[in-house]
């Protein structure tokens, strides 16, 4: 039965135009009308059909008239059902999408953003790329819907279609209608799994700067040549000679120069796996770094922000 269901929704989708015209990818926000909402009954539905036709049959032929009421009950609400199926998408709104960062090959995260409108939403559903799960929301509230979708290169990745449906409230008749968002997410490149370290001129005072710690360690006595404004004059008063403030003083940090024209041979996705994996290894270590690409040249820096801008500067790569 759930077979044939799926069969008449394909064949409604092949037949009717306004479906056809919705395959194609259209600006957010997304707001769900009367005319790209379809409805088809499900199994229970025709069953339950099959049943008011006996029930009406049986009624007419023997003419009681309580068997014919009860009937003409069960048709009202099951035609009530298929209003409130219908009424439960009608107005929905897709407001948003917003994409977290992934790397190629890992699942990409969105986060979908829907607006209930002036009804409650209870019991709909959203399938994307293979995945399915269901929310409500109450009168004039928003949620925020997490959803993954599957990744295999680096680069703009456009979204996938959307489906949503419900068959509340009796499970009699099933709502649909699709979205699809002319939106793309930037994929991040893979790293290499293994190589060479980046190649850094040790002799450059560009790679090696010292960075001065100003974290009190300890006192010291006071040794020929030390500066007056490092005297703890304070703690000096109470001994019988001069103290000094030692601060600590933190190894040199290596700043990272990654340069696209350092790896001469090898080819473009070569080098592009390659500076990733260096990105990665700065960013773990805590190192500053660099980056200098064809057509972008990024300034030292550090942390995730930087990370991030780099990544997505050789995720644009062509």
């Amino acid at each position: 039965m759930a077979e044939t269901i799926r069969r008449l929704q394909h064949r409604a989708e092949r037949r009717l135009p306004a479906l056809t015209r919705y395959r194609r990818p259209e600006s957010l926000p997304i707001e769900l009308h009367r005319r790209r909402i379809y409805i088809v009954p499900t199994g229970l539905g025709l069953a339950f059909g099959v049943l008011l036709l006996v029930m009406l049959a049986g009624a007419l032929n023997y003419a009681n008239n309580a068997a014919l009421l009860l009937t003409c009950l069960l048709g009202a609400a099951c035609a009530a059902s298929m209003l409130v199926a219908f009424r439960s998408l009608d107005g929905l709104r897709l407001a948003a999408i917003q994409a977290d960062h992934a790397i190629a090959g890992q699942p990409l995260v969105l986060h979908l953003h829907f607006d209930a409108g002036v009804r409650v939403r209870q019991a709909i559903r959203v399938h994307m790329d293979g995945q399915t799960q269901a929310f409500a929301i109450p009168s004039r509230g928003q949620l925020v819907l997490p959803l993954s979708m599957a990744t295999t290169r680096r680069g703009w990745q456009a979204l996938p279609r959307i489906q949503l449906w419900s068959s509340w409230p009796l499970g009699l008749f099933r709502a649909w209608s699709w979205l699809y968002p002319e939106q793309s997410a930037l994929v991040w490149p893979c790293p290499e799994t293994g190589g060479p370290p980046p190649q850094l001129a040790a002799d450059d005072p560009l790679h090696h700067r010292l960075h001065h710690g100003e974290d009190l360690a300890a006192l010291r006595d006071y040794r020929a040549g030390d500066p007056q404004r490092r005297i703890a004059w304070k703690a000096s008063a109470r001994h019988d000679s001069l103290l000094v403030k030692d601060f600590e003083q933190p190894e040199p940090r290596q700043e990272w120069r990654l340069d696209w024209r350092q790896m001469p041979s090898l080819n473009h996705e070569a080098r592009i796996a390659r500076l990733a994996r260096w990105l990665g290894e700065a960013e773990a270590q805590g190192r500053p770094s660099s980056l200098w690409l064809p057509e972008e040249d990024i300034g030292h820096g550090s942390g995730p922000a930087h990370y991030a801008r780099c990544m997505s500067a050789l995720a644009r790569l062509p």
